[in-house]
């Protein structure tokens, strides 16, 4: 690290990284894989944009041709697939039947373990959204362009009601299972729904949960901010029977479960929507601040969520895919729902925690139901490594395929994932994205591109990625310097807008890099990520986290996503977060905190590891001011690190409200731990 003392600008985060390896796909991999032609690089070239997109509409069956594929002419409103007309129900379901009638589209794990995999076929599918969608146009009086809230966990119910409004056309938001009421009724009231659908209980780490509770938190918030008569459907995670302690309010709430059997043999004709029709909105899980509400498209979204799904995860019809993360957050709804279901898939739904009963639930269940595609974060990845990391590789588990997402993996993870979890045999796909995205953009093309530990990959066919300085100014190409992520075009899978606020969706995403505000051309407005990133040499993107995500010490930047990096090369250290800490002298100093396998006792020679590490790694200046070894760190519901609790936690702040994490006892831990000392 240069003893340099010049402020560096927010984008000039220090990168130490050192370049990877490469390593290669099979050719048993290349010769099945479904994009086996590397002259896709030349049809998606800037040349042939936006035209080179009629291939991923050509995927989807229209009830009425489009006619121009892209309308840039009032930016940054981008529209795609433009006079086009079709129904997203119809993509994934309908027209599959002739020849995937019988074929799984969701195989159900249940939580509890004695309880047996069920497998829903196209066809009952069809049946069961068909009788939802009658309810919710009959019962409910829904039609196109309505919103409903769905405040749902991971169940069968979740995508039948999402694809019931997908039928009628009605807007759905679903609000993550793990949220609390609050957080539900901000969404209930920002979308306007008149109607909210929830479930009784749900299995969580061997607990039957009871998710009713939340109704009259969800319905009392939706009412401060304005929003009232909002009903309520409960679906019940047992038919006929009512699982949750809370008790229904009469006028107010209804099974769906029984008002179903009064739409038994119902059908109802897919409506079709124009292209650019809005299909869901999916809101920021952000702590502070208004929710943004990510308006997402039906046309667009649809054939860019089909493509990435059949090239970039390589699904054939014949493959069983497991995406392991949660249907309220995005990857759920693209990965999970609606891409695999577009190209005829068969997809996994499970609903509780991967690690329960125990650290290999996930590869008997991959055996079982002859898993071959496997998608999870880094997040989880580390996790399952800490608690035993030489299981997975005795395994069953068979794995051609394997996807990470959320956030960058470092490759001390890669590779522990690709040799223990994918037996050296599984191509991985390390992808960046964001909820406002709707799809990948950067990621190797599995069968055509070598994967490199570190780095997510080029920006995906027809996606074209540059890095700007804090000045707007364009960084060479394969320069190697951190900057600004930005993407110099739009593509079929971005969010429209954010619902009902048209103004800050143009200041968050487009308004700071823009080159000319009266411009029509798509080339003045880059989208801003807020990501890091750096362009190597080779053209590949290391995706160095939140811009925001950095600490300043005594003048020098340091993210801290390289700071855990360096953390992360300890063999003990399983996971690592840094946070930073107020200091009277040097401004903020980076705080560690680490997990380590439950074997792993001498926690005073990890910590003295971790120091030498980030010393020897980046230099003196990352020395973290301490390092605590916690027995686990804080967790969102879908697995994710809080670092705000950490953060207050060090800074002698109040933690808020911890309630809904997936381990809110351990916050007290180590808050003990900390203050302490």
């Amino acid at each position: 690290m240069s003893d340099d003392t010049e402020l560096a600008t927010e984008a000039q985060i220090a990168v130490h990284w050192k370049e990877e390896q490469y390593f290669e796909p099979s050719q048993a991999f290349i010769a099945q894989a479904n994009m086996q032609d590397a002259s896709i690089r030349e049809r998606f070239s800037e040349e042939n944009f936006p035209e080179c997109y009629r291939e991923y509409a050509d995927m989807l069956d229209w009830f009425k041709p489009y006619d121009q594929v892209l309308d840039s002419s009032n930016p940054p409103f981008w529209k795609w697939f433009v006079g086009g007309k079709l129904n997203v129900a119809y993509n994934c379901i309908d027209r599959h039947l002739a020849q995937h009638r019988n074929k799984a589209a969701f195989i159900f794990v249940g939580e509890p373990e004695e309880e047996e995999p069920y497998a829903m076929t196209y066809q009952e599918l069809w049946v069961r959204v068909n009788e939802m969608a009658a309810l919710l146009r009959d019962h409910c009086g829904l039609k196109a362009g309505d919103r409903v809230t769905l405040h749902m966990p991971m169940t069968l119910e979740l995508p039948i009601t999402m694809l019931a409004c997908a039928r009628l056309g009605v807007v759905h938001s679903q609000v993550f299972g793990g949220f609390s009421g609050k957080a539900a009724g901000d969404r209930i009231a920002d979308s306007g729904s008149d109607w909210l659908i929830t479930m009784d209980a749900y299995w969580r780490s061997g607990k039957l949960i009871d998710h009713r509770e939340k109704v009259a938190p969800a319905l009392e918030e939706a009412k401060s901010l304005g929003k009232t008569g909002v009903k309520v459907l409960v679906w019940q995670r047992y038919p006929g029977k009512d699982s949750s302690k809370t008790p229904m309010v009469e006028g107010r709430d209804a099974f769906v479960n029984d008002i179903l059997k009064d739409y038994r043999g119902k059908r109802v004709e897919p409506v079709h929507m124009d292209a650019e029709a809005p299909l869901f909105l999916m809101y920021s899980s952000g702590t502070t601040g208004k929710p943004k509400g990510c308006q997402h498209r039906t046309g667009g979204y649809l054939a860019y969520v089909a493509a990435t799904s059949k090239y970039i995860q390589d699904i054939h019809p014949s493959d069983t895919y497991w995406c392991m993360a949660d249907i309220g957050w995005i990857t759920g709804h693209s990965y999970i729902v609606y891409g695999p279901l577009a190209i005829g898939a068969t997809s996994v739904v499970y609903e509780g925690t991967p690690t329960f009963p125990d650290h290999n639930r996930p590869w008997r269940i991959a055996e079982r139901l002859g898993v071959n595609i496997f998608h999870t974060s880094p997040t989880a990845i580390r996790a399952l490594r800490r608690l035993d990391p030489d299981a997975p590789s005795k395994g069953p588990q068979n794995f051609k395929h394997m996807t990470t997402v959320g956030e960058p993996i470092e490759p001390k993870a890669w590779r522990w994932y690709h040799e223990q979890v994918g037996k050296g045999k599984a191509v991985i796909c390390d992808t960046w994205w964001q909820t406002e995205n709707g799809g990948f953009l950067i990621s190797t093309v599995p069968a055509l591109e070598k994967m490199k530990p570190g780095s997510a990959g080029p920006g995906l066919p027809g996606v074209y990625p540059i890095i700007l300085d804090d000045d707007g100014n364009e960084l060479p190409a394969g320069s190697g310097k951190a900057g600004n992520l930005c993407i110099r075009n739009p593509w079929p899978g971005i969010m429209q807008t954010i619902w009902g606020d048209d103004e800050r969706y143009v200041d968050t995403y487009y308004r700071r890099f823009c080159k000319n505000p009266d411009s029509k051309d798509w080339r003045d407005w880059p989208y801003i990520s807020g990501d890091g990133a750096i362009d190597a040499e080779d053209g590949y993107y290391r995706i160095l986290g939140r811009i925001d995500d950095v600490i300043n010490v005594s003048g020098h930047r340091l993210g801290t996503k390289e700071i855990e990096s360096a953390c992360l090369t300890v063999a003990e250290v399983a996971e690592a977060a840094v946070v930073a800490v107020h200091d009277d002298i040097k401004g903020t100093v980076p705080e560690v905190y680490v997990s380590v396998p439950v074997n792993v006792t001498d926690r005073d020679a990890v910590a003295t590891k971790v120091i030498r590490a980030c010393e020897d790694i980046i230099g003196k200046i990352a020395r973290p001011e301490r390092v605590y070894v916690v027995p686990d760190m804080p967790k969102t519901r879908s697995g994710k690190i809080m670092r705000r609790v950490l953060g207050a936690i060090s800074n002698r702040r109040d933690t808020g409200d911890v309630s809904t994490l997936a381990n809110p006892e351990v916050v007290e831990e180590i808050r003990i731990l900390v203050q302490s000392r």
